[in-house]
């Protein structure tokens, strides 16, 4: 139980100002990601400072105006994006789920404090949810409609306030942006290594097949970089999902005032073992739950913190127990 008392540590302008660095230093990363992979192609393909060469970096200098271009989209729109790629649609206020859903995001948000986030729908049978958006004043909170048919009302409740903690401390902006670091990185590593199946080695860049020590040391960093570039930035937003939900989950039992709701809701959420196929695995570690079901977010101990996006769900429930004075079997 050290890490929810470690994390519960910092007050809440603490944690918003925490969210807010962690996102500028997840930008500078796609900068630098976007600048190595760029000069790895200015280096083998331009020959940049070789005699027949050029001496201006041309790859590298608009791999990094894209990064920040991309960086600036990111956190603009990458909220857009996420719901697009989950196929979500705004709530209907005349369907009548839909609008228990919205009176309860408009209870919460009173509760909080925060102002109302826009509510959508995604079209699947598999429960779950996740907020985005970039700060309080221009988030979204996406259920899927399998959450709706199984949840009851304080159950919706609690998981609605967990969402709405995401909001209140920034979380949203954080992740969101890495799910957009995850694709970016994923799809520029892609083009790098397709580039390496068409000829590493023709052209200017041809000096570098190890008869130059500096090349061989690019060509390895370059190298290393399109190949764990990907995985790194899963493994990013695996831990920074982790750790966040055991907070929001806090958060939302202390704006309840109902720890048990959650706890029931995450067990029924626990219990649907059909992965949540609308949303993809770029944007797993928004879901209060993880969609993919795998395995070993069910598990502690070394592996489970590096591959999973989220912590064992029986140990969520348990801390909500505790919090409710109820026996923990």
């Amino acid at each position: 139980m050290s890490e929810p008392i470690l994390l519960q540590s910092r007050n809440i302008y603490e944690q918003q100002a925490h969210n807010r660095r962690m996102t500028w230093i997840v930008m500078g990363s796609i900068v630098l990601l976007f600048a190595i992979l760029g000069l790895g192609f200015d280096y083998f393909y331009l020959g940049i400072f070789s005699e027949d060469g050029t001496n201006i970096p041309i790859i590298t200098v608009g791999a990094i105006i894209l990064s920040v271009a991309f960086a600036f989209f990111t956190l603009q729109g990458g909220a857009s994006a996420v719901l697009t790629s989950a196929q979500a649609l705004p709530a209907d206020p005349t369907n009548t789920n839909h609008r228990q859903l919205l009176n309860v995001v408009q209870e919460i948000s009173i509760a909080s404090g925060l102002p109302a986030p826009r509510v959508y729908i995604i079209p699947d049978d598999d429960p779950n949810a996740f907020a985005t958006g970039k700060d309080p004043q221009h988030s979204s909170i996406a259920v899927t409609q399998g959450l709706l048919k199984i949840l009851d009302r304080d159950e919706l409740q609690g998981v609605i306030a967990h969402e709405m903690s995401h909001v209140r401390y920034y979380d949203i902006r954080l992740m969101t942006t890495v799910a957009a670091l995850v694709g970016a990185i994923v799809l520029l590593a892609d083009i790098t290594l397709r580039g390496l199946r068409f000829g590493l080695f023709s052209g200017k860049g041809s000096r570098s097949k190890g008869k130059n020590p500096l090349g061989a040391v690019l060509l390895i960093l370059w190298l290393l970089t399109a190949l764990l570039a990907p995985i790194i930035t899963q493994l990013m937003a695996m831990m920074i999902s982790r750790k966040r939900e055991y907070l929001a989950d806090a958060s939302a039992a202390e704006l309840t005032r109902n720890p048990i709701a959650l706890a029931k809701a995450l067990q029924k959420l626990e219990n649907a073992s059909a992965p949540t196929v609308a949303i993809k695995r770029g944007i797993a570690h928004l879901c209060v739950v993880d969609p993919l079901g795998k395995k070993v977010n069910e598990k502690e101990g070394f592996w489970s913190e590096l591959f999973a996006t989220h912590p064992p769900m029986q140990k969520r429930i348990m801390l909500l127990k505790a919090m409710s004075y109820q026996q923990v079997s």
